[in-house]
């Protein structure tokens, strides 16, 4: 019996769409990461004059490290995002395959 539950449920098509968003915006959340931070990196070994720049004259903090928390507070946004998503949305289609293959 349970492998004909899961064969309804994998022929559902909102088990595909479940997939597929879940896919898109996983990966999408991704790139957006992995840009930030290649950006920073690319900043940090081109112009790193510029990252020990201090953020007033006379002060100790660089722009660097107020950048280097954004890109911190950035990741978790991205999370954040994903987990509010995955709470509503795919959980809620998550459910409606669940009750359709039980029928």
């Amino acid at each position: 019996m349970s492998n004909n539950i899961n064969d309804r449920i994998r022929s559902n098509p909102k088990y595909r769409e479940l997939a597929g968003k879940r896919s898109r915006t996983a990966w999408g959340l991704t790139a957006l990461v992995l840009a930030v931070y290649y950006s920073f990196m690319l900043l940090v070994g081109s112009s790193p004059e510029f990252l020990a720049t201090p953020l007033f004259e006379g002060g100790v903090l660089s722009i660097g490290v107020p950048i280097g928390a954004f890109i911190i507070f950035f990741a978790w946004a991205c999370t954040g995002l994903y987990v509010r998503r995955a709470n509503s949305e795919f959980d809620r289609l998550n459910a409606e395959i669940v009750e359709e293959a039980r029928k």
